[in-house]
């Protein structure tokens, strides 16, 4: 008795769900951001989420109009600052659709200032400048990801053992 109506319950949670999902998004990563300026939409992202020092890493950039309906092509170039001063740049570049992807290694550890600029859109035909944050890994952060995880985990095995001897027992019952 008591399992059919668990059943009656779980099918009309899920039927009652269904029917107010209606939209998805995708997980937005860790080192990922979106700025708007004028008509344009920049979107960056790192792959992997969080960057190693010394190590490659791709960054993946998007450009949309207002409504997120990507450009034709584009024209963009990036300069890279760490602790206030350029470290790096990466000319302009004219590219076919609204994505862009290149590989790039940060040697220090910390946050690098991305100034992403995209040219000859602007009202006034100008370079409209967006400015993201991107962190690489220090040394502590495997230890973060560690106790983030473990703490997942030991959470997950004490609701087990609260609630897999409850579930066994009223279905002995019945």
């Amino acid at each position: 008795m008591i399992r059919k109506q668990l059943i009656f319950v779980f099918i009309f949670l899920i039927l009652f769900s269904i029917s107010i999902i209606y939209e998805a998004h995708a997980h937005s990563m860790f080192n990922s951001a979106e700025s708007t300026i004028g008509d344009f939409r920049v979107q960056i992202a790192t792959l992997p989420e969080i960057p190693s020092n010394g190590e490659p890493m791709q960054i993946l950039f998007r450009v949309t109009d207002l409504d997120y309906e990507e450009v034709d092509r584009f024209t963009i170039g990036v300069r890279i600052f760490y602790n206030d001063i350029q470290i790096d740049a990466i000319p302009p570049q004219s590219h076919q659709g609204g994505h862009w992807e290149t590989d790039y290694i940060l040697e220090r550890s910390g946050i690098h200032i991305f100034r992403v600029d995209l040219y000859d859109v602007a009202k006034d035909g100008g370079v409209l400048t967006y400015i993201f944050n991107i962190s690489t890994q220090n040394p502590f952060g495997y230890a973060f990801i560690f106790s983030i995880a473990a703490g997942s985990i030991g959470l997950g095995v004490i609701l087990c053992y609260i609630y897999i001897p409850r579930i066994l027992k009223s279905l002995t019952k019945a």
